[in-house]
């Protein structure tokens, strides 16, 4: 064996190296089922009964965000990945037959997990995962083993300037059609993806190249803009969800990329007032960190679930 090769070799076998993550994608499947009557597309991984992980996407995305993360968790665990009306593959019904708002999107959510028998799972909340999650947990607390957050805001610090033209289309929206044009764009979700990244070679045009696709079908806009307007009770919300994780607490992991304009650094730094003993790491990657963290998320929620699922009852993993 060539004298560079054994080099090689003995570097990867070396205690400091990072072994490889295991990846299995032979379980993962895709799913149709009709909830509140609407068709929901959702991505399922891992054995059905492993401790299960809900990941409720962002916004422009769907659950494809978490391709790259489903095998890196599925020797383990097992996850529910869905989209939400008027994402991805679900039905976009018009905002005339579905109402578009953050509670109804967290009651159709909870109607998939009742449909599928989950009563107890972990919440892996990013961006639009957080309002969501955060609903479903207040309604049932007594279903939240963790809860893991990516870059999904609760503290006001954290919002980002954008959010003062967003404040002027809640007090008028009429007024501010701009704030909609802006945020439904096609630029608008590249940047949400390249951020302030010094590193935008990393990132893979196709993504938001895909999600303007689906911003860009007939009906999207009206949608879009139906949650862009509900988004202040998101805001207004912000208290409640706080007293939440003050009130029951539940082990919690924040994932927060650095180079994310929306949602500032220290809005991840604000859930260590109400959750002392959470476990914050903030990650050289923009708003979808798994755009370039895949490694460190995958890395970072395996090492925290396998120190934390004993409490809900589920054997831990070994540590890596």
């Amino acid at each position: 064996m060539p004298t560079k090769t054994l080099i090689a070799a003995a570097l990867a076998l070396s205690p400091g190296a990072a072994q490889p993550l295991p990846s299995v994608s032979a379980t993962t499947t895709y799913h149709r089922v009709t909830i509140d009557g609407v068709g929901l597309f959702y991505r399922e991984a891992g054995p059905r009964d492993a401790p299960t992980i809900l990941l409720l996407h962002g916004y422009p995305s769907s659950s494809r965000q978490w391709d790259p993360l489903l095998p890196l968790l599925a020797d383990r665990y097992h996850l529910i990945a869905p989209d939400y009306p008027g994402f991805g593959q679900s039905d976009a019904p018009s905002p005339a037959q579905y109402t578009y708002t953050f509670d109804t999107l967290a009651r159709t959510m909870e109607g998939l997990v009742t449909y599928l028998g989950i009563d107890r799972y972990t919440l892996f909340l990013q961006d639009y995962g957080g309002p969501v999650g955060f609903r479903m947990a207040m309604a049932h607390p007594e279903r939240v083993s963790a809860l893991i957050i990516q870059n999904a805001n609760a503290y006001v610090e954290g919002l980002g300037r954008k959010w003062e033209g967003i404040a002027r289309y809640w007090a008028d929206p009429e007024g501010h059609p701009e704030q909609v044009d802006a945020f439904t764009s096609f630029e608008g979700a590249r940047q949400r993806h390249l951020g302030t990244s010094p590193n935008p070679e990393r990132y893979n045009p196709d993504t938001w190249t895909d999600e303007y696709a689906v911003l860009a079908r007939p009906g999207a806009r009206e949608i879009q803009a139906a949650l862009l307007y509900d988004y202040r009770t998101n805001v207004a919300s912000y208290p409640a969800w706080q007293a939440w994780m003050r009130n029951h607490p539940r082990p919690t992991l924040v994932l927060w990329g650095r180079y994310d304009p929306s949602f500032l650094v220290p809005g991840a730094e604000g859930y260590r007032r109400d959750r002392p003993e959470a476990e914050l790491h903030i990650l050289e990657a923009g708003h979808f960190a798994l755009d370039e963290a895949t490694d460190a998320v995958a890395r970072l929620t395996r090492d925290f679930l396998a120190r934390h699922m004993v409490a809900s009852g589920s054997p831990p993993e070994t540590p890596r």
